[in-house]
């Protein structure tokens, strides 16, 4: 144990580490879940588990409805404090909890919420699926750059992910290339863009035809914000207009506006 974790942080740690929503437990995946996006800990330490969100998190289904229930908000808190204080403590028990019978040939979805917001973190996951051989994992992630930088070159053969649409890092993404998930208003937007739904199973979007589609959560407040727009078009007006504000924001010693010389 480090030399900075008391018994009373050890105590705290959650006794269990995966989990099943309703929909999950339906198609046999067991999950894992860190907070979403921003926030700050009982401890008073404020993280941000989802570094390259954009839109996303303005519509972000995970900051609704029973993901705010106390209880279920201090387990998702306990998660990543385990993890921020003793990342080998976390790995090693992922690794035990991972051995049981129950999930033998199963499906792991890494993060029902959150993201891979660091290269040590990543990393960790990446040693836990070789570590399991007989275990598939998956994940959705918005983390381009690290994923190219620390998985493509050498993902494990049981670790599948889809980049999904709405973060800072959208630029680089190629749908032609790249299995990428966008968030669409309605089904029928998804078949008129030529993208297939994950509705029915969500190991079709790693399962599936590669351009996965995703309904929006009908929430009246999230269907306002999107205006008709899916998730990819959304972010790309967002990240134009803040390229726009740029440019007009004066350099240090320069023109005070673009028409003064």
């Amino acid at each position: 144990m480090p030399e900075n974790i008391d018994a009373r942080t050890v105590a705290a740690r959650p006794r269990q580490l995966l989990t099943q929503n309703r929909e999950l437990k339906a198609i046999g995946v067991w999950n894992w879940t860190l907070p979403a996006w921003a926030g700050r800990l009982d401890d008073g330490r404020t993280f941000n588990t989802c570094p390259s969100a954009g839109i996303c998190a303005q519509v972000c289904y995970a900051r609704q409805g029973t993901y705010l229930w106390p209880v279920v908000r201090a387990k998702h808190h306990a998660n990543l404090t385990f993890v921020l204080d003793d990342l080998p403590g976390w790995e090693a028990a992922m690794l035990t909890e991972l051995a049981a019978k129950k999930l033998t040939g199963g499906w792991i979805r890494i993060h029902d919420s959150g993201d891979f917001f660091s290269d040590h973190y990543l990393r960790a996951w990446l040693r836990i699926c070789r570590s399991r051989p007989d275990l598939h994992f998956y994940a959705y992630t918005k983390e381009v750059d690290r994923f190219r930088r620390l998985v493509e070159p050498d993902p494990p053969p049981n670790f599948l992910w889809v980049y999904s649409y709405g973060g800072t890092q959208d630029s680089q993404l190629d749908p032609t290339v790249d299995r990428v998930a966008d968030v669409f208003p309605d089904d029928q937007a998804i078949v008129d863009a030529g993208f297939s739904s994950q509705d029915a199973s969500d190991l079709l979007a790693v399962l599936g035809p590669r351009l996965v589609g995703i309904p929006a959560n009908r929430i009246r407040a999230f269907v306002k914000a999107m205006a008709g727009r899916r998730f990819s078009t959304w972010q790309a007006y967002e990240d134009k207009q803040r390229a726009a504000r740029r440019r007009r924001r004066p350099r240090p010693g320069g023109p005070t506006h673009p028409s003064a010389a």
